[in-house]
């Protein structure tokens, strides 16, 4: 194998991903009543949120209070690491800061569960950079489609 095919491996930045997720699901299992799974996942996305830096933790809150108010359905939990809200368990949309992995811009995806098929081809996950009022009213929009 040549030297420019030569496989790396995982980057820090994604074995860090794979360490916070393995630690989700170990607090998500020691976990009592279903009211306090609930209350303490909120916090921990709530506690994670305020550990992000500058417009990251400015546009996740933004993002969570949208999410939160626009599908009270969703129940925000951590996954990978990542302010996340899910459905019956299973995740529909998700905050990733640009520093999580050393991006350029913010991102908020949507994984399969998400009701945004629109034809043969949609979007599953945006840009951020900021949110301003037009973006709040698009992702309120689209959570709400994520789980008509």
């Amino acid at each position: 194998m040549s030297s420019t095919n030569k496989h790396e491996g995982f980057t820090a930045e994604e074995r860090a991903a794979m360490k916070d997720h393995a630690q989700d699901l170990k607090t998500a299992a020691r976990r009592g009543s279903r009211a306090a799974k609930a209350a303490e996942a909120e916090q921990e996305v709530l506690t994670k949120i305020a550990e992000m830096q500058g417009s990251d933790r400015i546009m996740a809150e933004r993002v969570h209070a949208v999410i939160t108010t626009s599908a009270p359905v969703l129940a925000p939990k951590l996954w990978y690491g990542m302010p996340a809200y899910a459905l019956n368990g299973k995740i529909v949309c998700f905050f990733q800061s640009a520093e999580k992995f050393k991006a350029r811009y913010a991102t908020l995806g949507f994984s399969d569960q998400a009701k945004l098929d629109e034809g043969t081809m949609w979007a599953a996950g945006f840009a951020l950079t900021e949110v301003t009022a037009e973006v709040e009213a698009r992702i309120g929009a689209l959570v709400k489609q994520a789980v008509s």
